[in-house]
């Protein structure tokens, strides 16, 4: 059973987090939970029903399958990330997303050295930006608020019929992003996936500093100096450029 650091208590603050939330359905896997520590599960369980949510135990393959408003979403939730693990989890997660349209990943890394692996390793085997979304978090209570958060938000974006409009924005401000962040010269789609994973914005990415990039990438001190110009420099950045 994976150890658990943390003893589950209840809350001083009001669990219930979300607003008309109405009632929903959160089925979790079997196996899943057999390798969480019970204090944990018992977390979950209160959290889930103050939030107006059944919780249903089931051999089901994604580790959390959440229907609300009719929209089905599932989630994997690492809650131990371990490097020598990595092939097996991402091809599970390359898999889960060829059969599930909407699939978010939430992983906690508690520290520098995890979050460092855990990005060696998503470059490693190939992820692709967004598909799915994964959301790194610090810790698990922190993490499954998260997935219950998605999971309500998709349920009420399908009952106002917003998610198609979502998805094209989504996609829009995607390709804008890599038009603009490709464009720098020696910058490739490896770069980009590093930038927004690490620094997040195009604007943050602009306010970086060679240094930063250089801490929390692995780009070169050349790509971290030309990401630098691009942004900073009105003799660089005006000038004409030639795609």
């Amino acid at each position: 059973m994976a150890s658990c650091r943390r003893n589950y208590r209840a809350s001083s603050k009001d669990p219930s987090m979300l607003s008309n939330s109405g009632s929903g359905v959160c089925m979790m896997s079997n196996a899943w939970r057999d390798d969480q520590h019970p204090s944990f599960i018992n977390f979950i369980s209160s959290f889930l029903s103050a939030n107006s949510y059944r919780l249903n135990f089931l051999p089901i393959a994604p580790d959390f399958i959440f229907n609300n408003g009719g929209l089905s979403v599932a989630f994997v939730f690492i809650t131990n990330w371990d490097c020598d693990n990595a092939s097996s989890i991402f091809s599970r997660i390359q898999n889960l997303k060829r059969q599930f349209g909407h699939f978010h990943v939430v992983v906690t890394l508690p520290t520098k050295e995890r979050n460092d692996s855990f990005v060696s390793s998503y470059f490693k085997y190939g992820m692709e930006l967004g598909r799915p979304t994964f959301m790194p978090v610090q810790d698990l209570e922190m993490g499954f608020e998260k997935i219950v958060k998605i999971a309500h938000v998709c349920g009420v974006c399908k009952r106002q019929d917003v998610i198609p409009k979502l998805k094209a924005e989504l996609v829009q401000r995607m390709e804008t992003f890599l038009k603009v962040v490709t464009s720098i010269p020696g910058i490739d789609n490896h770069d980009v996936n590093a930038l927004i994973h690490a620094i997040g914005s195009i604007e943050a990415i602009s306010k970086a500093s060679k240094g930063f990039i250089l801490e929390n990438t692995d780009l070169s001190a050349d790509k971290a100096e030309m990401v630098v110009r691009f942004f900073k420099d009105p003799k660089y950045y005006l000038s004409p450029k030639i795609n």
